[in-house]
């Protein structure tokens, strides 16, 4: 056996248990794909994430991301996550307050803000593409949006690295009272190749101005606690409607309470209309695997 240092986060959190859990394996080399499968099979997390020397010039670091049944391309509370635990175990310095990524989805830079457990970590997502605006009486989606009253916006197709139906709720409560039909959902994500639905909604609350939740209906069925990479492309569809909250393209979301979460995550959509998707992350368990 070897030992790797290996650490448990809460990913969009400021204290455990609210936000995204995340397992991190800092010194993965050696380990194989069969290997890191498993690991991540082991952990039943959402996502664990394994770190490697850089390969690419300028690269902080090199990752890849296995949920317990595949290899993930891209998601956005693994990234956030992993540039934490590689800046905690001293693996990579910022420049210019930057740290770049390098993974299957190219490089991609990292924008870090303050330090210690008020530190912020934001990455800027793959670029978004609309693939398909549908009515909200499409029979497609009847089903899986049964109970839920509609808002502004039309149902969208999004295709961010991962394909989302992003759907606009009419009010809040609405929302966090809605209860999934997982088996329409399923069936929905199967049809059109998607994960499923990520329904929003405006809120007047101080601290946030949107509530997500985000269904899963393939290759599972289950509620994300928080995904960054879902809200990074709700915020690329918002920003081409010209119907993004907040000002100045930043704004926060809660997400995950109907799950025992707490998340928040900050979003931002710069004058490139790069959208960058992130917040705080603590860490939870630090010590050592054994694989």
């Amino acid at each position: 056996m070897s030992a790797r240092r290996y650490l448990q986060l809460d990913v969009f959190a400021d204290r455990p248990g609210a936000g995204n859990p995340l397992a991190v394996v800092l010194d993965a080399e050696g380990l194989d794909d069969d290997g890191m499968q498993a690991i991540a099979r082991w952990t039943r997390l959402p996502e664990t994430t394994f770190v490697f020397p850089p390969t690419a010039p300028g690269a902080s670091y090199r990752l890849r991301i296995f949920s317990p049944r595949r290899e993930v391309p891209f998601a956005g509370h693994p990234s956030v996550g992993t540039a934490h635990a590689v800046l905690e175990a001293g693996l990579a310095k910022p420049r210019d307050g930057l740290l770049l990524q390098e993974g299957i989805a190219g490089l991609l830079p990292l924008r870090v803000g303050g330090d210690g457990i008020a530190r912020t970590i934001a990455v800027r997502t793959p670029r978004s593409r609309v693939l398909e605006v549908a009515a909200t009486d499409d029979p497609r989606l009847r089903d899986a949006l049964r109970g839920l009253p509609t808002g502004a916006l039309p149902p969208a197709l999004v295709d961010g690295g991962r394909r989302w139906w992003l759907v606009e709720v009419a009010g809040e409560a609405s929302l966090r009272a809605a209860a999934p039909d997982w088996d329409a959902i399923a069936r929905l994500a199967n049809a059109t190749g998607s994960m499923g639905v990520c329904a929003f909604a405006r809120s007047d609350d101080p601290v946030y101005y949107l509530a997500v939740r985000a269904f899963v209906g393939a290759p599972a069925r289950f509620e994300d606690a928080a995904s960054g990479a879902a809200n990074a492309t709700l915020a690329a569809w918002l920003a081409e409607r010209d119907a993004l909250p907040g000002d100045g393209g930043f704004y926060r979301v809660s997400q995950g309470r109907e799950v025992g979460h707490d998340a928040i995550i900050e979003l931002t959509v710069d004058a490139d209309g790069e959208v960058w998707s992130g917040g705080r992350c603590c860490t939870v368990v630090s010590g050592q695997i054994d694989w």
